[in-house]
């Protein structure tokens, strides 16, 4: 990433350097975080998923991932070759919510239609990448929560890239609502043919800015190139791309 433009740290006086549209930077020295806007310190929890994987053992994870699943080709690991293996720290708004819906609609799949009513009640733990233009499978995204701890520049791994947030806290709750009352809308389609009314309150009750680490690898498979996505968490992936087998589209 070409360095653009420059604050002061608040905490250690190093220069920060961040890209045009980020609004929340960190300091890589001492891993403070301020608002880019104000220069202001960060005053919402950072926490940090720490990265258990080396380039050596991602790639043990990439190939046991080739060879699993019958949807794969038989010598997909021992035919391709792994290009690219980069390690990111993404950034993440969590929102802790409790999200309800009450709707009416019409069940239009029996004869006579019936009308019908009913209630969504659930818990979330919203992820919003923050990251305007950066193309994430956030839903597919099993974030685990239960491993983060502080912010720490010192675990960070000297290969690896730290993005910096380019939506602050209020643009991400907003986000996540909107994103949860389109997923309400979904699961009560499943009851109802046609929505009459629906009415959907959210409850924020925490917000906290998450690095993440995340492999973005890439490998070629008979001239062609596919993307493997892999938290470095756990191991598990995120979302892979697989050749096709010949009988079918993937």
């Amino acid at each position: 990433m070409a360095i653009v433009q420059q604050i002061e740290c608040p905490h250690c006086g190093a220069p920060i350097s961040f890209e045009p549209g980020e609004m929340i930077a960190t300091c890589k020295y001492c891993g403070h975080t301020v608002v880019i806007e104000t220069g202001k310190a960060f005053t919402f929890e950072h926490s940090m998923l720490q990265n258990k994987y080396d380039p050596t053992k991602i790639e043990e994870s990439i190939k046991n991932w080739m060879r699993a699943g019958f949807l794969k080709p038989r010598d997909l690991a021992k035919k391709s070759k792994i290009t690219e293996k980069t390690l990111i720290y993404l950034p993440f708004w969590v929102t802790s919510v409790e999200a309800e819906s009450v709707y009416k609609g019409i069940f239009e799949r029996i004869t006579p239609p019936v009308v019908k009513e009913g209630k969504i009640e659930k818990k979330y733990d919203w992820l919003v990448l923050a990251r305007k233009a950066a193309e994430f499978p956030t839903r597919e995204y099993d974030i685990p929560l239960k491993g983060k701890i502080p912010y720490d520049f010192r675990k960070i791994e000297s290969f690896a890239k730290v993005l910096n947030s380019e939506i602050d806290k209020n643009d991400a709750v907003a986000v996540a609502k909107q994103q949860i009352e389109d997923h309400h809308r979904y699961l009560i389609e499943q009851d109802v043919d046609r929505i009459i009314e629906m009415k959907t309150e959210i409850k924020t009750n925490q917000v906290v800015y998450l690095h993440a680490p995340i492999w973005f690898t890439k490998y070629e498979y008979k001239r062609k190139t596919y993307r493997l996505l892999i938290d470095g968490a756990t191991g598990m992936t995120i979302k892979g791309d697989i050749p096709s087998t010949g009988f079918g589209i993937f």
